[in-house]
This record gives structure tokens, C-alpha cells and sequence, in this order.
């Protein structure tokens, strides 16, 4: 039996550590990338070791890259900053409107609620390319195209019913007695929305606002189309780096690597709220 068992957590190791190789291996592979040169990443065969260089992130920073051709100003700080500005406050502008309605619609049943939530849910199934053509006439119109409060506006189609419908399953999970209970006290129940419904429901709020970060900040085919380059995120700003003497794979690899780490650095300061966000619910007693 101790053979066994031995046997067992052996295997279970190896097989551990095969699908953290597996995941981790085109990361490692990107970060390795971000600090070569071109001619060292399409070298073959490919070389594990190398002499590093700063180059890349140096372009990045600066704004200037250089290529055969010669020399790219590039902007990707700023569409780095557009990112973080247009994510941050599209779902802060989400959270205020979507958590008082995921109450509404967990504590306040009626006729047509689930006709409503189901309508804004239909929002995130439905395909960029299916509004951009009426979104890009109507901003023209109101002279929203081009404009962060436009862009803000059209990310609420995928942060709103993200966490509306998150939210509101972490209402529902929360008993009605205890909110019973302090209304009885004379309290109103905008002080029992405060102080009973959003402390409790805090982790699962939290970890919807992250989801609905990553999303936003993921997000291609909106920026692309409704703003131009002095408001794109950091996702479009990407393009930059396809030149017509080619591909910058360094360059790349060290965006990705600079676009990747504020979602990295949320979520693993916010690992404790997700994980606890994600479970709440999961056992009912």
C-alpha cells in the first residue's frame, strides 16, 4: 500500500508539473523573446541562450522604433494608458449601475424582470461586428465617435451584463431573513442595501469587477473601429509593430509582456476576493 501510495504521488507530480510546462511554456517563450533582437528570434535553430538586450522595452518607452526601413514613432504608452483609463472606469461606471440592478432583479420580482435581465445578458452573446455599423452612425451623429466617453459608453455592453448577472447570483445566495430582519429594525432599505447586502456579496462583487476588467481591457474590435489612434487601447496599438519591412517580434513580445502585467499585478492582489468570489455560493446550508 505505501508502494503504491508513493507510486500514486509520483505520478501525480510528474503529471503536475507536465501541465505547468504546458501553460507556462509560451509565456516563459514571449519573455524570452522581449529581450532579443530580431535576428536572434528567427534564428534557427532557435537558441535558449542568448545575450540579452533592453532594446525593445527601450522602443517602447521612448516611442521610437527602429526598423530597416528607419525610424517609427510609436505611441504605445500612451495606448497603454488609454487601457488602463478606459478599463478602470468602464467598469467602475459598470459596478455603479449593474450592482443596484443585480439587487433589483435578486430581491424585487416582477412582471417582465426576467424578460429585461435576459435582454441586457443578450447584449454580451451578441457579436461586435452585429452594432458596430449602427454604433459608428449614431456616434457620428451625437459626436461621440472618437471620444473616450463614447468608448466607455460602448464597453458597458461588455462589463454591464457581465456583472449584472454575476451579481445577481451572489444576491440570491445571501438570505432574504437577515435583510428581513434589519428592515424590521426601521432601517430603509437603501441602509440595508449598504450595510447588509454589499458587505456580504463583497467577494463575488469584487470578483465580478475583475472578470469584467479583463474583458474590457481584452477588448480589439470596438477601439479599432470607433476610435482612432490617440484613443486606442493598448490591444489595437499592437498593430504598430507590423511594419512594411516587417514584423517586430521583440518589440511584440515586450508589449505583451508590458500589456499583460497590470491584469497580472490586479489579479494576484485580488487572488483572495476571486477565489472566495468564485466559491461564494457553491455550498448551501
Amino acid at each position: 500500500m505505501e508502494h503504491t501510495s508513493l507510486l500514486e504521488r509520483i505520478l501525480r507530480g510528474m503529471a503536475l508539473t507536465l501541465v505547468v510546462i504546458f501553460f507556462m511554456f509560451p509565456i516563459v517563450w514571449i519573455l524570452m523573446m522581449s529581450f532579443q533582437t530580431n535576428e536572434t528570434i528567427l534564428r534557427i535553430p532557435p537558441q535558449l541562450v542568448f545575450k540579452p538586450t533592453l532594446a525593445n522595452y527601450t522602443a517602447l518607452i521612448t516611442g521610437k522604433l527602429t526598423t530597416a526601413a528607419g525610424t517609427l514613432d510609436i505611441a504605445f504608452m500612451r495606448n497603454l494608458w488609454n487601457s488602463v483609463f478606459l478599463s478602470v472606469t468602464s467598469v467602475a461606471v459598470a459596478l455603479l449601475l449593474g450592482v443596484p440592478a443585480a439587487y433589483a432583479f435578486a430581491r424585487h420580482k416582477f412582471r417582465g424582470s426576467e424578460d429585461i435581465a435576459f435582454t441586457l445578458l443578450s447584449f454580451r452573446f451578441a457579436p461586435a461586428l452585429l452594432v458596430l455599423l449602427p454604433l459608428t452612425l449614431y456616434f457620428q451623429k451625437l459626436g461621440l465617435a472618437n471620444t473616450y466617453i463614447g468608448l466607455i459608453w460602448v464597453y458597458q455592453l461588455i462589463c454591464l451584463p457581465l456583472i449584472l448577472w454575476i451579481v445577481r447570483g451572489y444576491f440570491e445566495d445571501i438570505p432574504a431573513d437577515i435583510e428581513y430582519a434589519y428592515r424590521i429594525a426601521g432601517h430603509s432599505w437603501f441602509a440595508t442595501f449598504r450595510k447588509i447586502a454589499l458587505p456580504l456579496a463583497g467577494p463575488g462583487i469584487a470578483a465580478a469587477g475583475l472578470l469584467a476588467f479583463i474583458f474590457a481591457w481584452n477588448n480589439f474590435v470596438f477601439a479599432l473601429v470607433l476610435a482612432s489612434a490617440d484613443k486606442q487601447p493598448v490591444t489595437v496599438g499592437a498593430l504598430a509593430f507590423i511594419t512594411s519591412s516587417g514584423i517586430q517580434y521583440g518589440q511584440i513580445s515586450a508589449a505583451i509582456v508590458l500589456s499583460i502585467t497590470p491584469t497580472l499585478a490586479l489579479a494576484l492582489y485580488a487572488q483572495r476576493y476571486l477565489v472566495e468570489g468564485l466559491s461564494l455560493g457553491a455550498v448551501k446550508g
